[in-house]
């Protein structure tokens, strides 16, 4: 009897290089990985995050950015976003046998956040996380959106986030992270159930 197997035919990896007169980024990701991160942004706090997304999303991620954060982070952060997000839909590939969907719950402590993620082929974020403090560390909260609003816009998915609570802002901040990464983790999962097939009606995504 033939045993099926979630088992990629191809390694999904890729690289993704963007300069501009503004940043200088390079992104490697492999989706089959085993949560390996190397990261160096600048920004301590945002490096911290993206950690999340490897460890939890078991995505090995390496992401070298030189921005001008002379200025502020926004210009890093939000290239960071569209490079990362570039690199998922190249890695991924035709989508041909993966989950599609995904969403996840994540608690810590006083705070909890849901996302859920559609590789839907059409980009879109609805973001409601109302942050209790302008800056953790060096990082500007209001800079999570732009980094999800550069990924939803490059990896060209529909990603819902909403805090449901929360009085910490790093709590909350370190809530949706680590739900984006598990969200984006089932959905990016093989389903030895439909290998080989692209899970919509139109036959494309």
């Amino acid at each position: 009897m033939t045993t099926l197997t979630a088992t990629p035919l191809a390694p999904r990896t890729a690289e993704i290089s963007r300069n501009t007169a503004e940043t200088q980024i390079t992104v490697k990701v492999n989706l089959d990985g085993t949560g390996v991160a190397k990261l160096h942004t600048g920004i301590g706090f945002f490096d911290h995050m993206l950690d999340q997304i490897a460890r939890h999303g078991m995505i090995d991620l390496d992401i070298h950015a030189v921005g001008d954060l002379h200025i502020d982070g926004h210009h890093t952060v939000e290239d960071v976003g569209i490079a990362f997000g570039q690199a998922v839909i190249k890695a991924v590939g035709d989508k041909k046998g993966i989950r599609r969907y995904g969403h996840a719950y994540v608690p810590l402590d006083e705070a909890l956040s849901r996302v859920v993620i559609d590789l839907s082929g059409r980009p879109g974020l609805i973001m409601n996380v109302p942050f209790k403090s302008g800056m953790i560390g060096e990082f500007d909260t209001q800079l999570a959106h732009e980094f999800f609003q550069g990924f939803v816009n490059h990896a060209f998915v529909t990603l819902h986030i909403d805090n449901l609570r929360g009085e910490n802002a790093h709590h909350q901040a370190e809530t949706v992270f680590k739900a984006f990464a598990r969200a984006l983790r089932s959905a990016l999962e093989l389903d030895p159930r439909s290998l080989g097939t692209i899970p919509s009606t139109k036959g494309s995504l």
